[in-house]
């Protein structure tokens, strides 16, 4: 009778490991993957919602989450018919961060395709964190996040306002014209905040945006605050932690 293999041998112990590394690889091979990838690096959501938000059907982004989930890449919990997502660790979180310095590193198409992008809307100038956070200590600039209110809610940099990017012109009288408006949203590829600088641009604004987001910040170990869905709103955000 044959006896029954029981170990590995080295060669196929290598392709079995690397076999588990590819199953990451092909996880974020797709770039709405990816996209769904990033919004759930900024708060949990319901499928639902990273339909909307990524621009796809209901049924492709639930296909997606799968294939994420089944790389353990996020996590899902049921509650009656709805489903929520979440980034399975901090460590998915930094992971997608060095894809993006990866290809930006390694691609130049990258940062062409964003600088032809901002040039195309005006949207030129930067502030980096350094400088926000000394002109943030000598009270010269107002921080504003343009991202939708549950993103907010799940972190936001210190004092910062809760400002929708799509409420953002009919909120314009909050925002004083005696000082900068620096916006952010979700990191250096995220769209809202540039639209935000052009829009302030155009109605007289002193305006500029700050290329890293929440998930930078975090990564720089600087503080972010976050709040319960149901706090009441200060008139330009700054709001204590929830208990």
């Amino acid at each position: 009778m044959k006896k029954a293999k029981t170990s590995l041998s080295g060669r196929e112990f290598k392709t079995t490991i690397y076999e588990q590394f590819a199953r990451i690889g092909k996880a974020i091979s797709s770039a709405s993957r990816l996209e769904l990838l990033d919004l759930l690096c900024q708060g949990p959501r319901t499928v639902d919602q990273l339909a909307i938000a990524s621009g796809q059907t209901l049924a492709n982004a639930s296909q997606h989450l799968q294939v994420l989930k089944s790389a353990r890449l996020v996590d899902a919990d049921k509650s009656g018919i709805n489903v929520t997502y979440r980034v399975a660790g901090l460590d998915v979180v930094n992971f997608f961060r060095a894809v993006q310095g990866l290809s930006r590193s390694r691609l130049a198409e990258v940062d062409v395709m964003l600088d032809q992008f901002l040039r195309d809307r005006g949207v030129v100038e930067m502030m980096d964190r350094n400088r926000l956070l000394e002109e943030v200590k000598r009270g010269k600039v107002t921080v504003i996040d343009v991202r939708p209110a549950a993103e907010y809610q799940a972190g936001h940099l210190p004092g910062a306002a809760s400002i929708p990017i799509n409420e953002l012109e009919r909120r314009l009288a909050e925002l004083p014209r005696s000082r900068r408006i620096v916006a952010y949203c979700r990191g250096p590829f995220c769209v809202m905040s540039i639209e935000a600088v052009r829009l302030l641009k155009k109605k007289g604004y002193n305006a500029v945006r700050l290329e890293e987001g929440v998930t930078d910040w975090a990564a720089a170990r600087l503080p972010l605050e976050s709040e319960a869905p149901d706090a009441k709103p200060s008139r330009m955000g700054r709001k204590k932690n929830a208990k």
